[in-house]
């Protein structure tokens, strides 16, 4: 017998005995071997949102209906903190609702992009978050419980206020169980829209650049100024901003209520150096003291002679 042959005849051996061992149940069969179950790569981490350089002034006008007829506000209180929670100047909604009430035709005009970027910019807004949203619940119970099941839809689109261009959008929808109409479609609206605006919102600040790009009025300023007890004093202030042409653009007067006046600006100044140039240059008749200059925003306040 060859060298080959003295090596084979001992493996056929051990296989034969293997055999009869399982075969007589005094072995077991080798367990079989371990199986590899694929396990997919973990998703990639969305990348981090980076702001543009000069932050949009941003209205929100959503019409919004709770069980198909109530009127709600859920997209719009979830809009407006997500906005702010990024440093978004966003117009004062209580304001906004007063004036299109006062307004129906305004209101009627919103429902295009021509008419939304009319009315944005009567409030000093850059972009106007239009949309609509509608939550109704379903027909029948689920089964024979109390359980019902409700659907919302929100569509969402942010629309310039200098040209009426449509700079993103969204529509999502959503089906939510609960016990109570009232609950149960403002949970589906609040997580419809979550899903349609944190689609939106990205998209929105990463396409916008300022209307007159290179024209050095690159601040968006809140002014907020106290101490004014008579309407004289209101008219001074605001013709005074709208002089100072070189430094100041687009001022917009928002409210005024119990003395205190606010305006919204495009300043070529940053806040810090507006606040110097009008106490040193206030309007005639007047003296103006600072009390707060914050990122966008700067207050100040009249003082007797």
């Amino acid at each position: 017998m060859n060298q080959l042959g003295r090596r084979i005849v001992p493996v056929l051996r051990m296989q034969t005995l293997w055999a009869l061992m399982i075969f007589y149940g005094c072995a077991a069969p080798p367990p079989p071997p371990p199986r590899q179950t694929y396990r997919p790569p973990p998703a990639p981490a969305p990348a981090p949102l980076v702001l543009p350089a000069v932050l949009p002034r941003v209205m929100i006008m959503v019409d919004e209906q709770s069980l198909g007829t109530i009127a709600t506000s859920e997209v719009e209180a979830m809009a407006a903190r997500k906005l702010m929670q990024l440093g978004v100047p966003v117009v004062d909604q209580d304001m906004v609702r007063a004036n299109i009430a006062r307004g129906q035709d305004l209101l009627r005009a919103s429902g295009d992009n021509r008419g939304a970027a009319a009315l944005g910019a009567q409030f000093g807004a850059d972009l106007v978050l239009v949309g609509e949203a509608v939550a109704k619940p379903s027909a029948r119970r689920i089964a024979d419980t109390n359980l019902r099941s409700y659907q919302a839809v929100v569509t969402l689109r942010a629309v310039r206020t200098d040209n009426a261009a449509t700079l993103a959008a969204a529509s999502e929808d959503s089906t939510q169980v609960g016990l109570e109409d009232v609950s149960g479609s403002a949970k589906v609206l609040r997580t419809a829209s979550e899903m349609a605006l944190d689609k939106l919102i990205p998209e929105m600040l990463t396409k916008w650049t300022p209307a007159t790009p290179g024209s050095g009025f690159d601040y968006q300023l809140e002014l907020s100024v106290g101490g004014v007890d008579q309407i004289w004093k209101l008219r001074a202030i605001r013709d005074s901003l709208r002089s100072r042409s070189g430094d100041l653009q687009q001022v917009v007067q928002r409210t005024y209520t119990a003395g205190i006046a606010e305006f919204s600006v495009a300043s070529r100044l940053p806040a810090e150096e507006l606040a110097e140039a009008l106490v040193l240059a206030p309007p005639d008749g007047l003296r103006m003291q600072v009390l707060d200059i914050g990122p966008g925003k700067l207050q100040m306040r009249i003082l007797e002679q």
